[in-house]
């Protein structure tokens, strides 16, 4: 792994990452650990095992999977329309007909529904004041869905493709079915019985000195800066994302099922490793195809990129060669735009999780340098193991080691 460590370094000491936490798993085997960085530079802390990142996006599979382990103690099915749980959530179409969107549609992201950054004017949800699960408003779930239906779908449900708000409608649904907090719902489904003890919807007091200071790109050769309060970044191609850093640690702010968590890397690749390995515990096979096989297999997944299509709750590789990828086909991914990146290689047996505290580079750059040396490292170890007489569990070549290696 020395590719790998070489480039979060250089990452680094750059300025375009102020601190990150790696965990590569193959076959069941930690491969790399790796902490680097600062979790706040002004203060000079550094990043360790048990530092706590905002999770952002990366919110949205864990909200999925408790989704689907409720569907399988039979709550309700993909075909229900969410008018069942939520009257009121009747979003238009641009005719002024009431179309039908059902559980599938908000799991895969066909339901109509947008977030206001993928528009350059943040328009029509900037008109409405929605709030994209990330800035600093602070209202009730319910409140902010009551504004997202007055804004116009952008297409009939079901009939394409668009990142969107819909894990968040998602989280209201789950919270009217069990008649408890979002918190809670997640916690007892997913995070508790996977022992992820430091994944959560707010960090209070007892773990905030483990939360990351949030940074986002400087300009030109400039290091990342300070994240503020209503900070804005321009995603390109797209619109700003307001962020506001607190609002991890604000406990009146509604609970986003599209962007709302934190957690340490170490918790996440045990999420991750838990799907890979068929769900063993948490969710049957059936599930775990669909939160991680492409059901849009006729859209563009335009959040993704050329050569994905999207499961119930992943990004799915189509095309590895389309994708610009060596993933292999059938991978699954996500990201978050604070600044982190996940994927499974099921091919491979490989899990990965990319946390920064540092948006966007995080989510954009850093993954694209790191996933080239990852593989690379990969083959390269493959062919000494190959090539070596007798046990190879014994080499010591730098390029070859499967152990952990921290900061």
């Amino acid at each position: 792994m020395k590719k790998v460590i070489e480039a979060i370094d250089a990452a680094i000491n750059s300025g375009n990452i102020v601190g990150t936490s790696i965990i590569v798993v193959q076959d069941g085997n930690v491969l790399l650990e790796y902490h680097a960085g600062q979790t706040d530079r002004e203060a000079g802390l550094p990043v360790t095992s048990e530092t706590i990142f905002r999770l952002s996006s990366l919110t949205k599979p864990l909200v999925s999977a408790a989704t689907m382990v409720l569907i399988e103690k039979g709550a309700f099915t993909l075909g229900d329309p969410i008018t069942r749980w939520l009257p009121e959530f009747t979003p238009k179409l641009k005719d002024g007909s009431i179309p039908v969107i059902t559980i599938a549609h908000l799991l895969n992201h066909t339901s109509g529904l947008a977030y206001g950054f993928l528009f350059e004017d943040n328009e029509p949800y900037r008109s409405f004041n929605v709030s994209d699960g990330l800035d600093e408003s602070v209202l009730s779930l319910d409140e902010n869905l009551s504004r997202l239906a007055k804004a116009p779908l952008m297409f009939a449900p079901g009939s394409a493709w668009c990142y969107s708000l819909s894990t968040d409608v998602l989280g209201a649904i789950l919270e009217k079915i069990c008649n408890i907090p979002l918190p809670e719902i997640i916690r007892d489904y997913v995070t508790a019985p996977l022992g992820m003890d430091n994944t959560m919807f707010y960090v209070d007091g007892m773990k905030l000195n483990k939360l990351a200071k949030a940074y986002a790109d400087g300009s030109g050769d400039e290091i990342a800066r300070v994240m503020e309060s209503k900070d804005q970044v321009l995603l390109d191609g797209c619109g700003p994302i307001h962020y506001a850093p607190g609002r991890i640690t604000n406990i009146d702010a509604y609970p986003s099922g599209g962007a709302g968590m934190a957690g340490t890397a170490r918790d996440y690749i045990k999420f991750l490793e838990t799907i890979r390995q068929g769900g063993y515990g948490l969710l049957g096979r059936e599930s775990i195809e669909l939160l991680t096989h492409d059901s849009v297999p006729d859209f563009d997944v335009a959040a993704a990129g050329p050569g994905f299509g999207f499961g119930m709750g992943f990004a799915v590789v189509r095309d590895s060669e389309e994708a610009g990828t060596p993933r292999s086909e059938g991978s699954y991914e996500w990201g978050g735009v604070y600044g982190n990146k996940m994927f499974v290689d099921p091919v491979n047996n490989l899990s990965v999780v990319i946390l920064t505290n540092t948006a966007l580079y995080g989510l954009t750059q850093f993954p694209n340098e790191l996933i080239p040396a990852i593989y690379e490292s990969l083959e390269l170890n493959s062919k000494l193991t190959s090539s070596a007489p007798g046990d190879s569990s014994d080499s010591n070549d730098e390029n070859s080691y499967k152990m952990t290696h921290r900061m």
